[in-house]
């Protein structure tokens, strides 16, 4: 009878703390996702009632959201240790005193958190902004206290340890610059074709929102070995440049075939000599 009655114990107490152990993951389930939409909404308030960038509000929000996930999931830890009957103190004496002897050879760590801080703080990049960090070019995807997510225009995701960032180059606060070098040849008149690229940016002027100064044309940039080279300069909204150059490009070179100035391309001349 002793031992069926401690089997009986042993199977309440399991059965017990299983059922412990499943209301607890519910309740996480339950609970993550409203945290998060409660966090993300609570931003979202805050944007209305401030002036404040979207760039900014997606950087605290992302930020806000990993430090409420790491605390759920200690919680949830620690819930489950006091489940089993675990005595968290002692674990968490050893956790620092484990951490303390990490932290000597864990430099690096604590330069990534004191640079993500700053970053932050000073509000050198956001997110969507278009940068220039650690030698890569692209858009900011996320910015951590440890780790900076780029995301470069053939797709690929950088990691970047903030530590690695002793620059940064934003380019995308104010206006942009749109340049269009275009090249005629030696024999067309210059001040011709200075006229027609003058068209071309007045037209560009009327119609096209996105440039906020320009475009224009400067005149004579360089002398190539088969063509003289014209610059067309302009300012356009965050982002819009690259968009603004290709459609320059185009115009430019349906009016310079409608005014017959050539744009020189290499020729290849090929001599044959007769055998004798």
């Amino acid at each position: 009878m002793d031992i069926l009655d401690t089997i009986q114990e042993s199977l309440g107490s399991i059965l017990t703390a299983g059922l412990k152990v499943l209301l607890l993951i519910i309740a996480y389930l339950i609970v993550a996702p409203i945290g998060k939409k409660i966090i993300s909404k609570s931003i979202r308030n805050v944007k209305r009632k401030d002036n404040i960038t979207e760039g900014r509000i997606k950087t605290l929000e992302k930020l806000l959201l990993n430090i409420y996930s790491y605390t759920i999931i200690f919680l949830f830890v620690a819930m489950l240790f006091g489940i089993f009957n675990i005595p968290i103190g002692p674990l968490l004496a050893g956790a620092g005193i484990l951490g303390l002897a990490i932290g000597f050879g864990a430099q690096g760590l604590v330069s990534d958190i004191v640079t993500g801080f700053f970053l932050l703080l000073e509000k050198q990049i956001e997110v969507d902004e278009y940068v220039t960090v650690a030698g890569f070019n692209g858009i900011v995807e996320e910015i951590g206290l440890r780790t900076t997510k780029v995301r470069g225009f053939d797709g690929t995701l950088h990691f970047i340890p903030n530590r690695d960032i002793s620059g940064v180059s934003n380019h995308s606060r104010g206006t942009m610059r749109a340049l269009v070098d275009i090249g005629i040849s030696y024999g067309d008149n210059i001040d011709h074709a200075l006229e027609v690229l003058q068209k071309v940016c007045d037209d560009f002027k009327e119609n096209d929102t996105r440039f906020k100064d320009g475009p224009d044309p400067l005149g004579v940039q360089a002398f190539g070995s088969s063509d003289v080279v014209l610059r067309v300069i302009g300012q356009t909204e965050n982002m819009m440049q690259w968009a603004a150059e290709r459609d320059l490009r185009k115009k430019i070179k349906e009016a310079f075939d409608q005014e017959g100035i050539e744009i020189p391309y290499p020729h290849q001349v090929n001599v044959t000599k007769e055998s004798k």
